[in-house]
C-alpha cells in the first residue's frame, strides 16, 4: 500500500520543520515547500526582511529538508499573496478598518492556493506547523480544536477554512507544547531548533503600516480631525491609516483622562476619541461568515467568542440577523471591538465559526 503524500508548508521556522519531521516519522511521503510570496524587491531587502517570506526562510527550510531527508521546493505564490493579502491589507486601512492579514493568508494562500497546487501534483494532504488540531465530529463535519497549549493556540486565525480544506489538512504540532517542539528539533539536530519566532507582519517587518500603505498604493493619506463622539473637534490627526480602534498610545490628545480611539470615520476623515468606557461595547455585528463545527448557529446560541488573536475571550449570545450577518451580544462590555478584525465563536473547545466585524 502506497503511503499518503503530504506537502508541508515550510516557513523556515521550528514549528513547520518539526511538523515535516513528525509526518515523515509517521510514514507519510513528505514533500517540503516554501511559498515564495515576497514581491520583487532587491535580494538584500529580502534577506533583511527574513520572517516567513525572506530568503533566509528558504535557506533554513532547505537545510531542514536535507537533515530529515525529504525533497524540497520553492513555489511562487506572489500574485496570490499580493491580491489576497497585501491589497486587502492596504484597502482595509484606507477604509478605516483594521485587517488581519494572517487570516487572509491562511484562507487564500496557504490553503486555497497551496492546497490546490498540491492536489494537482498528486498530494493527499497539506500540513502546517500551526498549534491547532483537526477532528471529524459525529455530525460528519470537520472542525478545528484548541491545541494542547493555550499559550500558543492558533485556532483564531484558522476559523474560515472550508470543510474541503480541513479534510485535506494535517496539523501534527497541535498535540505538543512549544518547549516539546524545540526539544524534538534539538534531538533531531534540526538547524532551526532555537530560531526565534517571527513576530511582525512579514511584509511590514518594521511595523510601520502607514508608510507601507502609502508606498504600496501610491496614495498620500490626508490629515483630518480628532473629534469627540458628538463631533467636537479636539485636534488634528496624521491620517486614518495611522490609527486603529482601541489605540491609546501616540494620539497626542488629552481628555483629562485616558483617551482611546473609539471609531474611525473614513467618509468624513475623522478619528473619534473617547474615554475607556466609550471604547467598550457590548454588541457587534459580523459578516463574511464561515461555519465549521456546525452548518449554522441555532435560533440563539450562547457561545464563547474571541474578538482578536490575543483576546482572552468572553461569552456572548449570537443570533443570525441577515443572510450573511450575525449579531453577538456579550454579557460584559468588551474593549476595542474593531471593524475588520474577526470574531471567532467556540463551542465545547471547537471552532463553531466566525466572521468579519463590521
Amino acid at each position: 500500500m502506497m503511503s499518503k503524500k503530504v506537502v508541508v508548508g515550510m516557513s523556515g521556522g521550528v514549528d513547520s520543520s518539526v511538523a515535516a519531521m513528525l509526518l515523515k516519522q509517521q510514514g507519510y511521503d513528505v514533500v517540503g515547500v516554501t511559498m515564495q510570496i515576497w514581491q520583487d524587491e532587491a535580494e538584500e531587502v529580502q534577506q533583511e526582511n527574513g520572517g516567513c517570506c525572506g530568503l533566509s526562510a528558504v535557506d533554513d527550510a532547505r537545510r531542514v529538508a536535507e537533515t530529515i531527508g525529504i525533497p524540497y521546493y520553492v513555489m511562487n505564490f506572489k500574485d496570490d499573496f499580493r491580491k489576497n493579502v497585501m491589497d486587502y491589507f492596504a484597502d482595509s486601512y484606507l477604509n478605516g478598518q483594521t485587517p488581519n492579514p494572517c487570516i487572509a493568508c491562511n484562507r487564500y494562500v496557504k490553503w486555497e492556493a497551496l492546497l490546490e497546487r498540491s492536489l494537482q501534483i498528486g498530494a493527499d494532504y497539506i500540513a502546517t506547523g500551526h498549534y491547532a488540531r483537526i477532528e471529524k465530529l459525529p455530525n460528519g463535519r470537520y472542525a478545528i480544536r484548541n491545541s494542547v497549549t493555550a499559550a500558543k493556540d492558533q485556532t483564531y486565525a484558522l476559523y474560515n477554512l472550508t470543510q474541503r480544506q480541513l479534510a485535506h489538512t494535517l496539523m501534527p504540532v497541535g498535540d505538543y507544547e512549544k518547549p516539546q517542539i524545540r526539544k524534538l528539533a534539538e534531538e533531531a539536530y534540526l538547524p532551526v531548533a532555537h530560531k526565534a519566532d517571527s513576530q511582525d507582519i512579514c511584509f511590514v517587518p518594521n511595523g510601520d503600516y502607514a508608510s507601507f500603505i502609502e508606498e504600496y498604493t501610491g496614495k498620500i493619506v490626508p490629515e483630518g480631525n480628532f473629534v469627540t463622539p458628538d463631533g467636537k473637534i479636539l485636534g488634528r490627526h496624521k491620517g486614518i491609516i495611522h490609527y486603529t480602534v482601541g489605540q491609546r498610545k501616540g494620539l497626542g490628545i488629552s481628555l483629562g483622562e485616558r483617551a482611546f480611539v473609539t471609531e474611525i470615520r473614513p467618509q468624513t476623515n475623522e478619528v473619534v476619541i473617547g474615554n475607556r468606557a466609550q471604547a467598550c461595547q457590548t454588541v457587534l455585528r459580523a459578516n463574511h461568515l464561515n461555519f465549521m463545527a456546525r452548518e449554522d448557529i441555532q435560533e440563539e446560541d450562547h457561545v464563547f467568542a474571541k474578538i482578536r488573536y490575543n483576546h482572552k475571550g468572553a461569552y456572548c449570545h449570537v443570533k443570525r440577523t441577515g443572510e450573511d450577518e450575525i449579531t453577538c451580544t456579550f454579557e460584559e462590555p468588551q474593549h476595542a471591538i474593531t471593524p475588520g478584525q474577526a470574531v471567532v465563536l467556540y463551542e465545547d473547545g471547537y471552532v463553531l465559526g466566525g466572521g468579519t466585524i463590521i
